[in-house]
């Protein structure tokens, strides 16, 4: 039983590591201080939100660190570059420094490895703590990565609103301290141990915290202060409700005390999902292949049609291991890495500009709001990529369904900000829905992952897959710079140091090339859908069989 109360609390250290280091949605908030203290042109700008965003394609890097090092270690390393790299940068902000463009670059580079050195760390501690449910552990803990910024802007209002450096500082600090925070559970990790029942009971667990969670949410996006009182009363009420998930391990002591000296003759059933479909799932991701090939030999597809159905490219069954060279050659793949990079990755990239975006169009006051807006619905959207797994007892969809659908927002939002942009509703509407659905795919897309191409081989093709998040950044962001800078060039708008773009024609064609860009994404994350549909119905149809085999 201790065992399973230190499980808990290492779940509670990881949400709080993802809570406070997802520190490059808080970009927008301070660049354009970054940019008029460089003097620097918005091509320029979006270059150091790409180098955050380039760490990310580094991300190998924390895994053959973990080869050498202890987990404790390599989180240590990973704050401290956030240390240097944001720490330089708040000294370059302040004046205290003065640095080249290239190496503030660099700083940005480091900055952004640390955040994919921590999402690692987050990564294994999961996957190795829950091993039978680490798709609802991943989903759970990555959800808190979205509220980073919401928390941050929290922090920064109650000690100094004026002052946006202050968001430098923090993530500088912060994510170390965390860090020393989280230190004693990871030390004292538990051995693994996979019990069904333990497990059944775990999934109630996940559902209880995945609604503390929603209130979490709720609570940052709803309530927004007026004053630096209120702030700091609104941030103490929310480091509370992360606080209250260490709640967990005392209850599950409690309960065993109390089952076993008071109820100890009585057995409950509280199950949310089958011990049956359960064991499937493990199976899935252990790659119990033989499982499925029986199944669909037992549907009468024989030898023939199943070549012809690996002839066309198409996957034969779930969780089939692919080693990196075999994935390059798979057009499903591909598929996939065009709706991440045309969903996901243009979610990203707006955030990045929402300071800019909000500038231009007459919203500068509203910066904060739209921060802690996107910060919010990201977070929700991360949340709802659980739902699959806590629903699949009563309605199965494959998960690239799922991601299809949370494709469409992109698209509707950008149409709305390309039409309506200079409406305050519309234009947090938009990011809204955009955070929504970048959240959602972010947060899906581990598992996803996992299904089509082999949960052994899922940490190398992930880092694969999301080396769509540099390029897109890097095209995306250009693609809206030039279009910033020529028309704030043809307007004349210059404020102190640097070009500033003032009107709803500074954003509008990128916000409609974006729509396009985006609509792109959601036909392939549709074919996506259309090909891999036999895989999961034969999945599913496996899954079935067996319940009723037991029954």
């Amino acid at each position: 039983m201790a065992g399973q109360s230190r499980k808990w609390m290492i779940l509670v250290a990881t949400i709080w590591i993802q809570a406070f280091t997802g520190t490059n949605f808080d970009f927008s908030a301070y660049s354009s201080e970054m940019k008029s203290v460089l003097g620097i042109s918005q091509v320029q700008l979006n270059y150091l939100a790409t180098a955050s965003d380039l760490g990310k394609a580094v991300g190998w890097s924390s895994g053959l660190a973990l080869q050498c090092l202890p987990l404790w270690a390599v989180m240590f390393m990973a704050a401290a570059m956030g240390l240097i790299g944001y720490g330089a940068q708040w000294l370059v902000i302040r004046n205290v420094i003065t640095l080249p463009y290239f190496v503030v670059f660099l700083l940005c580079l480091l900055a952004g490895c640390s955040i994919c050195w921590f999402n690692t760390v987050c990564f294994v501690l999961c996957i190795k703590n829950f091993p039978s449910i680490r798709p609802l552990a991943l989903a759970l803990t990555v959800s808190f990565n979205g509220v980073s910024a919401a928390l941050y802007n929290l922090a920064v209002t109650s000690l100094n609103p004026s002052s946006s450096a202050l968001y430098l500082l923090l993530n500088a600090l912060v994510p170390l301290f965390t860090s020393i925070v989280a230190l004693f559970p990871i030390l004292n990790q538990p051995p693994i141990a996979i019990d069904p029942d333990v497990v059944k009971r775990d999934q109630l667990t996940f559902l209880k915290l995945n609604l503390l969670a929603v209130v979490t949410g709720l609570y940052l996006l709803f309530l927004h202060p007026s004053t630096s009182s209120m702030a700091t009363s609104l941030f103490l009420g929310a480091i509370f409700l992360l606080i209250l998930p260490l709640g967990v391990p005392g209850i599950i002591y409690a309960r065993h005390w109390f089952n076993h000296t008071i109820y100890s003759s009585f057995t409950f059933d509280s199950i949310l999902v089958d011990a049956q479909d359960l064991e499937l799932h493990k199976e899935l991701l252990n790659s119990a292949t033989n499982v499925l090939i029986s199944a669909a030999s037992s549907n009468g597809i024989g030898a023939d049609e199943g070549c012809s159905c690996i002839e066309k490219d198409q996957l034969v069954m779930l969780g089939e291991e692919h080693e990196a060279r075999r994935l390059l050659r798979r057009f499903d793949f591909w598929l996939y890495y065009v709706a991440y990079l045309c969903g996901g990755t243009l979610g990203l990239v707006y955030s990045n500009n929402i300071g800019q975006i909000a500038q231009s169009l007459g919203h500068g006051l509203m910066n904060s709001k739209l921060i802690t807006v996107y910060s919010s619905f990201s977070f929700f959207g991360r949340l709802l990529s659980a739902a699959p797994d806590f629903i699949q007892t009563k309605i199965y969809f494959a998960r690239t369904g799922w991601l299809a659908i949370a494709l469409l927002p992109t698209p509707m939002a950008l149409l709305l900000l390309s039409a309506f942009g200079g409406n305050a509703f519309v234009v947090q509407a938009g990011t809204a829905l955009i955070g929504l659905s970048s959240g959602f795919i972010f947060a899906a897309a581990v598992s996803i992952t996992s299904e089509l191409f082999g949960p052994e081989s899922a940490g190398v093709n992930h880092n694969i897959l999301i080396t769509n998040i540099p390029i897109g950044s890097l095209a995306y962001g250009v693609l809206a710079a030039m279009v910033y800078d020529s028309n704030a060039l043809s307007g004349a708008g210059l404020m102190a140091n640097s070009v500033v773009c003032m009107g709803r024609k500074c954003y509008f064609l990128t916000f409609v090339l974006w729509g396009c860009i985006s609509l792109l994404g959601l036909t392939c994350s549709v074919m996506l859908f259309l090909r891999t549909r036999p895989a999961y119905l034969r999945y599913e149809q496996t899954r079935s069989r067996s319940i009723t085999l037991e029954d």
